[in-house]
C-alpha cells in the first residue's frame, strides 16, 4: 500500500507541476485559446494565484515525505489539492463544461486516496 501511495503522490505531484507551471509561464489570454476555456472567467491574479497552488501542492505532495520534514504535510497538500478540484468541478459545471468533470474526479479521488492513506492506516513514521 505504500508503494501504491507513493505513486499516487508522484502522479499527483507530476501533474500538479505541469498545470501549475503552465498557469504561471502563459498569459491568461494565451491558455484561453488553448484548451483552458475556464480563464475566462477570472481575472489574472487569480489564475496566476491557482498556478502558485498547483505548484505548492506539487512540492507539498512529495518533498516533507522525501526529506522527512514535516511529512504530516503531504495529507495536507492531498486535501488542498481535493478542494482544488472540487472547486474545478464547480467552475466547470458552471460554464456546461460537462467533458471536463471526469478527470478532475478521478484526480479529486486520487487525493483523497492519498490524504486517507497517510492520515490514516499507513503514515510516515520515519
Amino acid at each position: 500500500m505504500n508503494i501504491a501511495l507513493w505513486i499516487t503522490a508522484g502522479l499527483l505531484a507530476v501533474g500538479s507541476l505541469a498545470g501549475g507551471a503552465m498557469l504561471l509561464i502563459r498569459p491568461r489570454e494565451k491558455l484561453a485559446t488553448s484548451g483552458w476555456a475556464w480563464v475566462e472567467d477570472f481575472g489574472d491574479g487569480t489564475v496566476k494565484a491557482i498556478g502558485t497552488l498547483k505548484v505548492l501542492a506539487a512540492v507539498g505532495l512529495i518533498l516533507p515525505a522525501l526529506l522527512h520534514i514535516a511529512p504530516v504535510l503531504v495529507p495536507l497538500a492531498a486535501v488542498g489539492w481535493a478542494l482544488l478540484m472540487i472547486g474545478a468541478m464547480i467552475t466547470h459545471l458552471r460554464r456546461q463544461e460537462a467533458q471536463a468533470i471526469p478527470v478532475n474526479l478521478i484526480l479529486l479521488a486520487l487525493s483523497a486516496f492519498l490524504a486517507w492513506g497517510r492520515f490514516g492506516p499507513h503514515p510516515f513514521t520515519g
